[in-house]
């Protein structure tokens, strides 16, 4: 199972003089592309003895602050950020033969942006993130419904919901970020912004 990449290369010439910039870029191709859900991401997180783990979120905004996305603190990767504060995002848009790579601190979101953000949901995904206690054991399928009918029927479609206390966001502060653009014989290229104190540098790592 091995496919031949045959895209256009990445040089540094392409590239914008930051990598929010850059990345800014590519995720515009491939919202143009027609990638399904460009802002699907696997994040990654490790416990306090380093054990990793991951899954797929979505991006929900990012800026020259960094890369946020919302979840239940009270979950795996968020019992993992409050004592491992650092975090890998992984972008794979497949068909442009394409990765990004984030690495960086971790930081929550304040209360009025998590607040400011929560409002934009469907009145469905706002219930939702009430009625789970996401990575909590739960018996049955029935009982999470349950407490999605008693939520809705608490706060029926058109009445504000409340933001829950124990939801909201994470902003993803990068130290580095890679450019990874398959190219034909393996010899794919690399290009990753490093942080420094007067700014970013460049390097190009071998595939």
């Amino acid at each position: 199972m091995r496919r031949h990449y045959a895209e256009e290369g990445l040089s540094e010439t392409d590239l914008s003089p930051d990598p929010v910039a850059q990345f800014s870029r590519w995720f515009a191709q491939a919202e143009r592309a027609g990638v399904l859900e460009p802002n699907a991401m696997v994040l990654s997180t490790a416990d306090a003895d380093g054990r990793p783990s991951s899954r797929t979120v979505l991006l929900k905004g990012f800026d020259e602050r960094g890369f946020v996305f919302f979840t239940n603190y009270g979950s795996r990767k968020g019992a993992e950020l409050s004592v491992n504060p650092q975090a890998s995002l992984l972008f794979p848009w497949y068909p442009l033969e394409r990765q990004v790579i984030v690495i960086g601190r971790v930081e929550r979101t304040g209360r009025d942006e998590t607040a400011a953000y929560f409002r934009t949901r469907p009145h469905g995904s706002q219930l939702g993130a009430w009625a789970s206690e996401q990575s909590s054991p739960v018996a049955s399928r029935e009982v999470l419904e349950q407490r999605f009918a008693e939520l809705e029927a608490r706060y029926p479609e058109g009445e504000g919901v409340p933001v829950p206390p124990f939801w909201g966001g994470y902003r993803v502060i990068p130290q580095s970020v890679e450019f990874w653009q398959g190219r034909p014989n393996r010899l794919h290229d690399r290009l990753r912004y490093v942080a420094t104190e007067s700014g970013w540098t460049v390097e190009r790592l071998c595939p």
